[in-house]
């Protein structure tokens, strides 16, 4: 490929992966709600199909909010090695056509196509194809000069579509977007951002780097970066992440450890629903949460974990609490950490992880 040549990156997403394997199984199954996860005490909805999402159903949600949304949702117990042995056969696929796949989890990856003369479209075309042929299952793909933008394109044309920005139409397709579509613009930052008047990538583009750098720190370098669709990160087939993690530092302290335990419990929804939208096929082997006092100073308290579980984090938010010995918190993390996916004995187990 020339050194100029534009890449071509492709990012497929399986059409609510769980779910429709399960409906492919159970064909009676097929046009009605469907949930999987979710059945047991605080369980959560691993994920669920697009009539249940009709509904307002979501993966994360707890079971008995899902069921409150839905009464004749029905709830179906997780298949994780069925899920792995499917994932399996996607990525075998995915290797007729080239070895730069980077998996972010059993349903979805970016694969680099770049060494390739066919259109990056065909190609997609042509995978989504060869996947429903042979499991059955729909996929839905974006393809995009880089990663940022052949991610948002999966998700465009879902289910079973695929959407292409070319190099010519990201200016038209970004200008307009609205900023929560930014990679790593969570709901306080688009809040934020939208304080400052700035609901879109062409609002972003108004402000200079050096402001975005001091109001948002590193992350700022970054949303102007991708607000103009530049990402210059490759698609690493050995990429491993080591452990996920959400926190939130607060506008004004936290005084009680009441408090605390209610702060912990939204970070704790938001770390079970990345997890299950990045990491859904790694092993945890430990829990922690961390806490930054009034004078900056943090802790952490950790403990071997295989799941996520809420009684552990809020015996561990209680340990990292009285290490403060009296100072108040303005900021509360929690996370896992995984265990090595290379080791040859590694087993990932999902469904312990949703029956917390």
């Amino acid at each position: 490929m020339p050194a100029n040549s534009p890449r071509k990156i492709i990012h497929v997403d399986m059409d609510c992966f769980y779910a429709a394997i399960e409906i492919r199984e159970r064909p009676e199954l097929a046009g009605k709600p469907v949930a999987v996860g979710g059945g047991s005490g605080r369980g959560v909805l691993t994920t669920c199909n697009y009539e249940a999402r009709r509904f307002g159903c979501r993966s994360a949600m707890p079971g008995f909010k899902a069921r409150r949304l839905c009464p004749d949702l029905i709830m179906l117990p997780v298949r994780f090695d069925l899920y792995r042995a499917e994932s399996a056969k996607i990525r075998e696929i995915f290797t007729e056509f080239t070895e730069l796949i980077e998996p972010l989890s059993l349903d979805e990856a970016y694969l680099d196509v770049s060494h390739l003369h066919s259109k990056a479209a065909a190609i997609a075309w042509e995978i989504r194809e060869r996947i429903r042929e042979r499991t059955g299952l729909t996929a839905s793909a974006g393809i995009a000069p880089n990663k940022f933008l052949a991610k948002i394109a999966s998700d465009w044309d879902k289910p079973d579509g695929q959407y292409e920005i070319t190099e010519d139409r990201m200016d038209d397709f970004l200008i307009p977007l609205p900023v929560e579509k930014i990679w790593g613009v969570g709901k306080r930052t688009a809040e934020k951002l939208h304080a400052q008047g700035v609901k879109t990538c062409g609002d972003l583009r108004e402000w200079k780097e050096s402001l975005l750098m001091a109001r948002f720190g590193k992350m700022g370098s970054s949303l102007f970066r991708l607000c103009r669709g530049i990402d210059d990160r490759e698609v690493n087939p050995d990429r491993e992440r080591k452990s996920l993690s959400n926190e939130n530092t607060f506008r004004e302290n936290i005084f009680e450890l009441e408090e605390a335990h209610e702060r912990i419990g939204k970070i704790l929804s938001e770390l079970i629903e990345d997890y299950q939208e990045k990491c859904s096929d790694r092993e945890i082997r430990e829990c922690f949460v961390k806490l930054k006092f009034e004078d900056f100073q943090t802790t952490t308290a950790q403990k071997a974990s295989h799941r996520i579980d809420v009684d552990l984090y809020a015996d561990l938010l209680e340990e990292a609490w009285h290490r403060g010995q009296g100072r108040t918190v303005r900021l509360i993390g929690a996370g896992v950490r995984f265990v090595s996916a290379k080791k040859p004995d590694s087993d990932p187990n999902q469904l312990e992880m949703f029956d917390s």
